[in-house]
């Protein structure tokens, strides 16, 4: 959350250098508070996905050398299709014994042990996301997660969202100060808080619905992505 005040006939205090400005603000007349929100969708530049492996074996040691060798199976494919090695990032490791529990004896039989690798894939270029899951697959992943589609940069959509925010909060101040018999408002305080990238509903191309499946890659479709910021304010209705 990002908190302003704005001094209008306002008393300040500073503590000292190393410590931020306290303001006391004075208002002579009513104030309304208001909280509202606006939201700018965008095309998402960035899409990220994740692949595991799983491996089984008699023996930890061996359960832990098939699953390493399935996996650098699969970060090699990612980096043969050119993805940077900074936008490919290991995001689990686990090993752990398996059972199976046997009905007539009602008890727990040890059948070996799996271990499981996961990496997280960072992707610049969002028209590829098919075609990398399918690559990923291929490669041995026997699990994908994703796409999770974002602004790798959101600062013209959050300042759009965030003037438009504002004016509607002006705005509605404004007309409150009319109906009550004030003249304008002035401002005294702004909260605001940015909630990134959250997908929006989008609309599957007729392109995309009449192509033949079988000649094409995992049909990925990125929509659009909304920037929403909030902010809470205050004004004081004036004469």
């Amino acid at each position: 959350m990002i908190r302003f005040a704005i001094p209008a006939l306002a008393a300040a205090t500073i503590a000292s250098n190393s410590h931020a400005a306290e303001v006391q603000i004075q208002s002579q007349g009513p104030v309304v508070e208001l909280s509202v929100s606006e939201t700018v969708d965008a095309k998402p530049d960035t899409v990220n996905i994740n692949a595991g492996v799983t491996s089984q074996a008699g023996t930890a040691v061996e359960a832990m050398r098939l699953n390493a060798q399935e996996m650098t199976a699969v970060i090699d494919r990612i980096t043969a299709l050119g993805i940077d090695g900074d936008d490919i990032q290991t995001s689990g490791i686990n090993l752990g014994a398996q059972y199976d529990y046997d009905q007539a004896t009602r008890r727990q039989v040890f059948r070996g042990y799996q271990a499981s690798n996961r990496v997280n894939v960072t992707l610049r270029q969002v028209p590829r996301a098919g075609e990398v899951l399918d690559a990923l697959v291929a490669a041995g992943a026997t699990d994908i997660g994703g796409p999770s589609f974002s602004l790798d940069d959101d600062t013209s959509a959050r300042a759009q969202a965030r003037r438009a925010a504002f004016d509607k909060a002006r705005t509605q101040a404004e007309e409150y100060a009319r109906w009550s018999g004030f003249s304008g408002v002035r401002l005294l305080e702004v909260n605001e808080s940015i909630m990134p990238g959250q997908p929006a509903p989008f609309l599957e191309s007729k392109a995309r619905q009449t192509m033949d499946a079988a000649a094409a890659p995992t049909p990925v479709e990125p929509g659009l992505v909304g920037t929403m910021v909030s902010l809470t304010v205050k004004f004081e209705m004036t004469r």
